[in-house]
């Protein structure tokens, strides 16, 4: 994690963005919980990306093998909210953007760190933020977030949306997704 949260640097280079982002930073439960608490974040939906068509379901992406990310598509009020704030959540409240293929004990490739844009311009914001993080030496280890293109976002099975929310008193909810929603209130005084 950075380590000095509260001096996290804004993006140098920011644009509104298009409304949409769809990232992957481990359990799509955490990280949707994170920006559900996001001012100008006005939907969050679970799902999955880079991976096979046929096999885009819970049950075959949990095996790894399948190329997919558990991702969060991303809905936002450009009015309020830029592309580059959304990235700044990302790296600095929602997950790890050091650890290789995993969060914490959730370890695969469909737990990796990814952006996965869907044109030039958030594929150039993410790129300069992370060689803006990295130059600046924000975390104690290299970043390892990978920006791959989006072919296709399929949404995630009814149960996992929301899910931190309907599902508070579940152990991994308490355990790893909590804090993360408790932190992210904090740094935006809710």
């Amino acid at each position: 994690m950075a380590r000095i949260l509260d001096t996290f640097p804004d993006p140098a280079f920011d644009m509104p963005g298009n409304g949409t982002i769809v990232l992957a930073g481990g359990c799509f439960w955490c990280t949707e919980g994170v920006f559900r608490q996001m001012p100008g974040v006005t939907d969050v939906i679970s799902g999955y990306a880079g991976g096979d068509p046929k096999r885009a379901n819970y049950r075959d992406v949990c095996e790894g093998d399948t190329g997919h990310a558990e991702v969060i598509k991303i809905v936002y009020d450009m009015d309020k909210v830029s592309l580059g704030q959304i990235l700044k959540t990302f790296f600095w409240l929602a997950h790890d953007p050091t650890q290789l293929n995993g969060q914490g004990n959730d370890i695969g490739t469909q737990y990796r760190s990814a952006v996965f844009y869907a044109d030039e311009l958030e594929h150039a914001v993410a790129q300069k933020y992370i060689k803006q993080l990295s130059e600046a030496r924000i975390f104690d280890h290299p970043i390892v977030t990978t920006l791959e293109p989006l072919t296709e976002f399929f949404t995630a099975e009814g149960y996992h949306q929301n899910y931190a929310a309907l599902n508070p008193g579940q152990g991994y909810i308490q355990g790893v997704a909590q804090p993360k929603i408790d932190r992210t209130r904090q740094a935006f005084n809710q």
